[in-house]
């Protein structure tokens, strides 16, 4: 069975937003079975809009679309739509009073605008949005059912699953089993080269790769004449997967890899305590993108080297001698906010992120980071390649690997 997904939007078209819609709803609809053809993207121009409409329509089975039913002048998909199918709009009364009792419990007033939200085209299905105020709609063009969803990702997200999944899962033909496999550490060529080989080995496997800094995500779909034949088909080649790549894989599905982590030490018992340079407090923010208030104690962005000195005891002698990029200070940087915060294990990190700051013997991407656990402190370093942004990512993700590995036991 086939879908499409049609994105609406000026604000896509000329990239001044990233279409993340599209990646999510096309990985839940290719999960769900179905085959998709295409993610179209369009401006908002109701002509435009209408013809991509028409054109999926004649060869889908179902489309997915979003944006353009906002209270503003250029929210014209509803009425693009009641075009395309030669039909008008009506306004709904059910629709309106439930986008005016949101505005009330949200201590506010309904504009007038927020009425248009209500408007749909004749023989629409209404679907109600419980997490905003624009409700979506599904019509039938032919043998296609077509569902329209708010651009907002949280809005459209509780949508499709509330309101679109139940009324097109049986529409899929439940012949297919997909795995998501997490990995960090290697890139994506290389990540390919390590499975090379495992479709031809599975028949009836395809391999897919997602690139999202600095994590590679590698898809096992399989197809077969079952569901449960096409599950058992992507477990053992992912079984497969998981040993080619080894440790560099660290999760599956929605797992982050903060996630992992404080699962390791969550296991452990540990509690921990972040120092950070030149990553500014971005490991504390990816850490505490997760819950993790039972484990995380604090995290000292201590940029200046008096700072590393007077909150964390860095010695004035051990900045002279070496230097705040090094090995020695990264590793008083761990311990010392392992003594201020009382906690099991720390870890920490210098370097230079650039554009400025190298040294003939310190280039730009230069990073220490340390972990200082009961068994004593471990320090790494490496020079990372990219822009400022990316060294500061690769810098923190190295620094969580470290601490997971330390509790795994990997490391001593």
């Amino acid at each position: 069975m086939t879908a499409a997904i049609l994105s609406i939007g000026t604000e896509l078209t000329r990239g001044e937003i990233v279409n993340t819609n599209a990646s999510w709803l096309a990985a839940e609809l290719t999960a769900m079975g179905f085959e998709v053809l295409e993610a179209a993207t369009v401006d908002d121009d109701p002509g435009r809009i209408g013809n991509a409409l028409m054109r999926l329509a004649g060869t889908c089975s179902v489309i997915v679309a979003t944006g353009g039913l906002g209270p503003t002048t250029d929210d014209l998909t509803t009425a693009a739509v009641a075009a395309a199918m030669g039909v008008e709009v009506v306004r709904d009364g059910g629709a309106i009073e439930a986008i005016r009792r949101r505005f009330e419990s949200a201590g506010r007033t309904m504009s007038p605008s927020n009425e248009k939200q209500a408007d749909f085209p004749r023989g629409a299905e209404v679907l109600p949005n419980p997490v905003g105020s624009a409700p979506g709609f599904a019509v039938a063009i032919g043998s296609c059912r077509a569902f329209f969803l708010p651009g907002v990702p949280r809005e459209m997200k509780r949508m499709f699953t509330d309101q679109v999944v139940p009324r097109i899962a049986k529409l899929a033909p439940n012949l297919t089993f997909q795995t998501r496999l997490k990995t960090f550490g290697l890139p994506e060529s290389v990540v390919g080269e390590r499975l090379a080989g495992i479709e031809s080995a599975f028949p009836g496997v395809r391999l897919g790769y997602r690139a999202h800094f600095p994590e590679i995500e590698v898809k096992v779909h399989a197809t077969s004449a079952s569901l449960a034949e096409a599950r058992a088909l992507a477990d053992g080649a992912s079984t497969e997967v998981r040993a080619r790549l080894g440790d560099v894989l660290y999760g599956d599905g929605d797992d982050t890899f903060a996630e992992v982590v404080g699962r390791a030490l969550r296991t452990r018992g540990f509690r921990l305590a972040v120092a950070e340079s030149c990553t500014g407090g971005l490991l504390g923010h990816l850490i505490t993108a997760e819950p993790a208030s039972d484990y995380f104690v604090a995290d000292v962005v201590t940029y200046a080297n008096g700072a590393k000195t007077r909150l964390l005891g860095v010695s004035e002698d051990v900045l002279r001698g070496h230097g705040a990029v090094s090995a020695e200070v990264a590793a008083a940087m761990a311990e010392g906010v392992r003594r201020v915060c009382g906690v099991e294990i720390a870890v920490a990190i210098t370097g230079i992120a650039g554009p400025s700051g190298a040294a003939p013997n310190k280039p730009i991407g230069l990073v220490y980071w340390a972990v200082a656990h009961p068994g004593g402190t471990i320090v790494r370093d490496r020079i990372f390649n990219g822009d400022r942004q990316q060294i500061q990512t690769f810098a923190s993700y190295a620094a969580l690997s470290l601490v997971r590995d330390v509790c795994l036991g990997k490391v001593v």
